[in-house]
């Protein structure tokens, strides 16, 4: 079996929905975009060696159909000859798609392939443009198999009894910790610059244009704090304790990283970033999918033939406060290595891009570090009653 390395790493600034800095930018143009920045970085590597372009994405109807992969790869790298792949695990899409590509390096099937997940909340919505429900399935009793996400986090308040005050305080925490990060200029090394270009009315009411380059995450918010939050009230259920503040964002964004055979990796000369070791997804009750991770990291572990205490830092897709407690509590993770630099909560969840997003984060976050050891996880719920996690091995 072939030896499979992540060679680059990119993302770029994830952006508010709908009515953030990317609003006029398409999840093809983000996607595209942070290819093209990832090609300067590799001149002697031909175009026509790359194999495949893997992307992520949930919503993958309206600007985000038509395989929107292979216009990533069209318009990105400006070649006919690489294909193009959507792959859809609604919010684990982005970290499948890095799974996938080193599956089938590792399989002889190819030896370089673009992979990671591209989003735009801003053009497509949650659930999309017009979802269909399979009423056969609902009367005969499985309408949880439907429900909103906001109503599993609730579940999951509820069964695993994680109070609104708990819930708050972690998503102050996350702001926090975001807010930090990017004071600390944790991110910048990981993020595209992406010129943006809008239409608006200028103080007198005409059409002017103008452009600006987006940097830096826009999700974390000054001056919030608990007492705030506190007051926020419950949007999902009446006398709930799940509230927009803290529950993730919606978003736009994009993230890629390349993939790449041993093989390819010495005759260019590159020094590899990291490898997969593995990669799970698990199924869960839909009406408490966001445990989804707690049935996902055990599975994970034991096909890597690790321990929990080997993993040195984890990313966990913050998609509620409330999901995620009950996760860190049912797995005992150790909370000084879980998201260090703030989640989805103030950083932002851009769907089928979060899983590279958080991928390309890890490694960021642990080239910094200088780890001694040298285990990271991604790891994220899934709509319907899913789980993903995936194991690296950070090789600088």
């Amino acid at each position: 079996m072939k030896t499979a390395y992540i060679v680059k790493a990119y993302r770029t600034a994830v952006a508010k929905a709908p009515k953030g800095v990317f609003r006029f930018k398409r999840a093809d143009e983000l996607g595209a975009e942070t290819i093209q920045h990832m090609m300067k970085e590799l001149p002697n590597l031909d175009v026509k060696r790359i194999d495949d372009v893997i992307v992520g994405n949930a919503m993958p109807e309206g600007a985000q159909g038509l395989n929107m992969a292979r216009f990533i790869s069209l318009i990105g790298l400006n070649s006919v000859d690489v294909p193009g792949v959507t792959v859809n695990r609604f919010c684990s899409s982005g970290l499948e798609t890095i799974a996938m590509a080193s599956a089938k390096i590792q399989a002889g099937m190819a030896d370089c392939i673009i992979a990671g997940g591209a989003e735009s909340m801003s053009s497509v919505p949650m659930t999309g443009f017009k979802p269909e429900l399979n009423y056969d399935t609902v009367k005969a009793g499985h309408a949880d198999y439907y429900w909103g996400m906001g109503n599993t986090a609730e579940a999951v308040a509820n069964q695993f009894k994680i109070s609104r005050e708990d819930q708050d305080l972690f998503a102050f925490n996350s702001h926090e910790k975001a807010l930090r990060a990017q004071a600390e200029n944790r991110f910048q090394d990981q993020i595209v610059p992406i010129e943006v270009e809008e239409t608006y009315l200028d103080a007198n009411g005409k059409k002017a244009n103008r452009k600006y380059t987006v940097t830096k995450d826009e999700g974390p918010r000054k001056g919030t704090s608990t007492a705030i939050l506190n007051k926020l009230r419950p949007v999902f259920a009446a006398g709930g304790s799940v509230t927009a503040g803290n529950s993730s964002q919606m978003s736009d964004g994009a993230a890629f990283v390349m993939v790449m055979s041993e093989e390819m990796v010495k005759e260019l000369n590159i020094e590899p970033i990291a490898r997969v070791v593995n990669y799970a997804a698990a199924g869960v009750e839909p009406r408490i999918m966001g445990i989804g991770p707690v049935a996902a990291i055990p599975k994970v572990l034991k096909q890597a033939g690790l321990q929990q205490s080997d993993i040195d830092l984890i990313e966990l897709n913050e998609a509620f406060a409330s999901q995620s407690l009950a996760v860190m509590r049912e797995l005992n993770l150790n909370q000084d290595i879980v998201n260090v630099n703030g989640g989805a909560i103030a950083l932002g969840h851009p769907l089928g891009c979060t899983g590279a997003k958080l991928s390309v984060q890890l490694f960021d976050e642990m080239r910094k570090r200088d780890m001694k050891s040298k285990y990271g996880m991604v790891t994220m719920c899934v709509g319907t009653g899913q789980g993903a996690a995936g194991i690296f091995e950070f090789l600088k």
